[in-house]
């Protein structure tokens, strides 16, 4: 098989098969890529007997060529593993498992949310800033969908017209195709049904609900950059992104009591220790509020 024959298979496989997404397929297929020109001409059962040397030396030289830093060797390993994994079981392997190789080790940052009154305020101003009313219409539907869903932009984004008109909860598909069923405040039902009452383009039942200017799908870059302006208006720092109102999210329905289960389904989390951060997160900002109240700290 030619290069272009297993990156071409590995992109099918990660697409159909695993439902990754497009950013995850990007670099999970330029990582596939890297391997191979290191390699040079290779088929499944080559690639097979891929072992821990070569895949730690690739790492080696993305570090010491791009300098990549430990988060990124992570999961550059993590995409070597799974392309190895793939290639053995082309290759018909009785074990596919990938070489057995520990990761660096990765902080876990936590999530900046951002307060309520923030949450709402980007969303207005993100509407007021828009080039045209519908457009501002759109931002503002997306945006109350991460904060008051705690949707994912890519899981708001990939709705479709046939989810109209929203009723009080929204069944969502998430990564890897797993659904989950969310409740809608008025309000984010409101802003949905203002944007698809305004917009120029007919919303078929297959088609995206969100549109960009020329009538196709809303990208990501674009509610970026609607929040990045909105973000500047407000004087909010850096970390005001639109995946921060997901955290905002979870951070406040945590404060109000929410319990850790409960809170994994509306997100989506495939294991309660990815909604756990979020424990920290609210003792962070709890310890933030006593700084600034307590008399002493002043």
């Amino acid at each position: 098989m030619s290069r272009a024959d297993l990156l071409e298979a590995w992109n099918a496989h990660l697409v159909h098969g695993r439902r990754r997404s497009p950013h995850t397929v990007r670099a999970y297929v330029a990582t596939a890529a890297r391997l191979l020109d290191e390699l040079g001409e290779m088929d499944w059962p080559a690639l097979a007997r891929v072992e821990a040397p070569a895949l730690r030396a690739q790492l080696a030289r993305r570090r010491g060529d791009d300098g990549i830093g430990n988060a990124s060797a992570a999961r550059e390993l993590s995409a070597l593993k799974a392309f190895i994994r793939f290639a053995r079981e082309q290759a018909g392997m009785a074990d596919p498992a990938p070489p057995r190789m520990r990761g660096p080790r990765v902080k876990k940052g936590l999530p900046r949310p951002v307060t309520p009154d923030e949450a709402v305020n980007l969303a207005v101003t993100g509407d007021e800033d828009a080039s045209e009313p519908w457009l501002g219409a759109s931002d503002r539907a997306v945006l109350r969908l991460l904060y008051g869903a705690g949707l994912r932009i890519a899981e708001a984004l990939s709705l479709p017209g046939g989810a109209l008109p929203l009723g009080e909860t929204l069944v969502v598909t998430g990564k890897g195709g797993k659904q989950r069923m969310v409740p809608l405040l008025p309000i984010v039902r409101e802003a949905v049904a203002d944007y698809t009452a305004k917009c120029p383009w007919p919303l078929g039942k297959d088609e995206a609900l969100f549109r960009g200017a020329k009538g196709g799908p809303l990208s990501q870059g674009m509610v970026q950059k609607a929040m990045a302006r909105a973000r500047v208006a407000l004087g909010l720092p850096a970390t005001a992104t639109p995946h921060a109102l997901r955290h905002s999210f979870a951070t406040h329905l945590l404060g109000a009591g929410a319990d850790l289960r409960s809170l994994q389904e509306l997100l989506g989390h495939a294991s309660l220790g990815s909604t756990q951060i979020y424990t920290k997160v609210d003792a962070a900002v709890l310890l933030d509020v006593y700084r600034h109240a307590h008399p002493r700290e002043r």
